[in-house]
């Protein structure tokens, strides 16, 4: 199994849900980064989603594409992200995640780019941008390395071809859960429940939602149907506020949110 396979299996025994933030690397630097991760899963995240910039984002909303063009205008580069991983990762304890575009995974080269991932500490690639139709020598690669290959299943998705992507998914499979790009939302779809009821009678993966998640009642709306929630703009958003606010009070904020979180989750 892999470490993401090993964390749902034991969330499962313990009758926990869990908690994904999403976080953009080398916003506004990777130091920050390395020591944004510790804080979020020392304080009970138990999977981490790190965003490789991207010049041309897949489904990205306002917020987490503002954050890969600063990190992009700082000249960070793949090479650099992964070294902050390699660094940053036996200090955790628990799995890392990059979500990543297609595009980058083969500019760099498919066994390459798994190759260093693995070695950089990642436990799985999510890859919004790869069809299922293609999915196969990236799927068989990842296999090969013990890393978890999650793909997206939105709305629109017509069923036959959701349970294509559910077949050649590991780890979990990502649940778009509105039509559109990622952002704050005050609602969810009421269409999640039975969308997401008909994939878990489909498949045994676990089913972590995301897109639009940002307050506690989202959380506890969404959690008895998910094994996992993701939230992404709503943290990076605060940390935006780097350019007006310390490195220190950016951390605070982004605690005390996760917290409120968190408390929602477990109550679960």
């Amino acid at each position: 199994m892999s470490a993401v396979d090993q964390l749902f299996q034991e969330l499962k025994k313990q009758g926990q849900k869990a908690f994904m933030p999403f976080i953009t690397a080398g916003d506004p630097n990777l130091a920050f980064t390395s020591t944004l991760l510790k804080t979020l899963l020392r304080h009970g995240s138990h999977i981490c989603e790190v965003g490789i910039p991207y010049s041309d984002p897949i489904a990205d909303g306002p917020v987490i594409q503002a954050s890969y063009t600063r990190a992009l205008a700082h000249g960070i580069t793949l090479s650099d992200i992964f070294e902050m991983l390699r660094q940053t990762t036996p200090e955790l304890a628990a799995p890392v995640v990059t979500m990543v575009s297609h595009a980058i995974i083969y500019r760099a080269g498919l066994k390459q780019y798994v190759k260093t991932a693995k070695q950089s500490g990642v436990a799985g690639l999510i890859v919004p941008d790869l069809p299922v139709e293609e999915s196969k020598p990236l799927q068989q690669i990842c296999q090969a390395e013990n890393l978890s290959l999650i793909q997206l299943i939105t709305p629109n998705t017509p069923r036959d071809r959701a349970l294509r992507i559910a077949a050649s998914s590991t780890g979990f499979i990502y649940y778009v859960s509105v039509v559109g790009i990622t952002g704050e939302r005050k609602q969810v779809p009421q269409s999640i429940k039975d969308n997401v009821g008909w994939l878990r009678e489909q498949t045994d993966l676990p089913i972590c939602i995301g897109f639009g998640i940002s307050n506690p009642e989202h959380i506890r709306t969404l959690a008895p149907m998910a094994d996992g929630l993701i939230v992404g703009s709503a943290i990076v958003r605060r940390i935006a506020a780097l350019d007006e606010q310390s490195e220190a009070e950016v951390l605070q904020d982004v605690e005390d949110y996760v917290k409120t979180l968190m408390v929602a989750i477990s109550g679960c």
